[in-house]
């Protein structure tokens, strides 16, 4: 070994030969590169995804996989299965005949099932060690919400809920933006639909928008006051549900699945700002009340709608549209899935926070259900 002075101490240092410290040098490097290949092959590595249930959504489910680079489609299962011949015609994916053997050959799975069928093809699912996207509401009740999620944490497994209003581009454009909603109403209003009657226009609709305001509002609910009617079907067809949180704040829900056109609106009312939402046109609009009489600087992007003078007080009215991003709700959520497949840091629905949306909207119905026996209606 060779000697060499340290520089401000004296000290005698001892340094390996030139050809032994190029050497090892080499071999640092040639890890370094082994391993950034490692990472590069886990990142890129083809998640094998499936779908079970190929009805409206289960086809839109495989149309969005099939975009998707992370994963390889490899097939489908309907309990039907004249409904997979349409799909193998048109994009070549693979129908299976039974279940088990989908099972067998995927990693994650996609399931778009009747509600009466989620803890059968969840548990069938996680059993086998897959992973799960569930189509929304995540189950019929709490327990077998319970049962599923149990069934996850026992395998380890992801299990999503297809919350898939939390990606629209709409939504997706407030998060930055600074809110503590004090009053909420929503709209979701859409024409008639056999698919969804399985389930009353609660659990149908306005879970949606359930889920969204407890997103929104980080506080219990407190108090639940609701109404519906059956119409055209034989469970609640319309609702209008009224949640009242915590912290004060109120949110004021209609849903309806017998309306002549589409609405999916929400609007959200704070402490000198609305913000107006429209999910249908993916728009966000914001209103806010603002000191001085111009927009703060680096603000560039509102605009000065009025005045509002009040003795010495100079307030601006301001509006800004929010730019929202061009994504896919679907697609993104189907990303963010695979992500919590790989065990990346994801924003998709988990099971937790898709049983609270299922706790209040089953309250919800347990209430128009009471108020319907109290007035003869039941």
């Amino acid at each position: 070994m060779e000697e060499s002075a340290c520089f401000n101490t004296g000290k005698r240092l001892h340094f390996p030969k030139p050809g032994l410290a190029l050497r090892l040098l080499g071999e640092a490097c040639r890890r370094v590169r082994q391993r950034v290949r490692w990472e590069k092959r886990m990142s890129a590595k083809k998640i094998r995804v499936g779908v079970i249930g190929v009805g409206r959504l289960g086809r839109y489910h495989l149309q969005n996989y099939m975009r998707i680079p992370e994963a390889e489609l490899v097939g489908a299962y309907d309990a039907d299965p004249h409904r997979l011949e349409e799909p193998a015609e048109l994009w070549g994916v693979r129908p299976y005949a039974a279940l088990p053997e989908l099972l067998a050959d995927v990693e994650a799975v996609s399931i778009a099932v009747p509600t009466s069928s989620h803890l059968e093809v969840g548990l069938a699912a996680l059993e086998a060690g897959v992973h799960v996207l569930m189509e929304k509401p995540l189950a019929a009740n709490l327990q077998e919400a319970a049962t599923l999620r149990q069934a996850a944490d026992r395998a380890g497994c992801v299990l999503h809920v297809g919350h898939v209003e939390r990606f629209n581009p709409a939504i997706v454009a407030l998060s930055n933006t600074e809110l503590n909603p004090r009053f909420i109403e929503s709209h979701r209003l859409a024409p008639f639909d056999p698919r969804g009657t399985d389930v009353p226009v609660i659990l149908d609709l306005m879970i949606h928008d359930i889920d969204l305001v407890l997103s929104l509002v980080q506080a219990p609910v407190r108090r639940i006051d609701a109404r519906g009617v059956a119409v055209v079907s034989e469970d609640v067809d319309i609702a209008n549900a009224r949640l009242e949180f915590g912290n004060g704040c109120v949110a004021n829900l209609t849903a309806s699945r017998i309306s002549q056109r589409k609405m999916r609106k929400l609007r959200l009312f704070q402490r000198d700002a609305y913000v107006s939402i429209d999910l249908l046109l993916g728009l966000t609009e914001v209103f806010r009340l603002e000191e001085g009489e111009a927009p703060p600087p680096g603000k560039d992007a509102r605009m000065v709608l009025g005045q509002i003078d009040k003795g010495h007080r100079r307030r601006a009215i301001s509006y800004e549209r929010l730019a929202a991003p061009e994504l896919n709700a679907l697609e993104m959520e189907l990303r963010e899935f695979l992500k919590a497949v790989r065990g990346e840091p994801n924003r998709g629905v988990t099971a937790e926070e898709a049983t609270r949306a299922l706790e209040v909207a089953l309250a919800v119905e347990e209430n128009v259900r009471q108020h319907q026996i109290e007035e003869g209606m039941a």
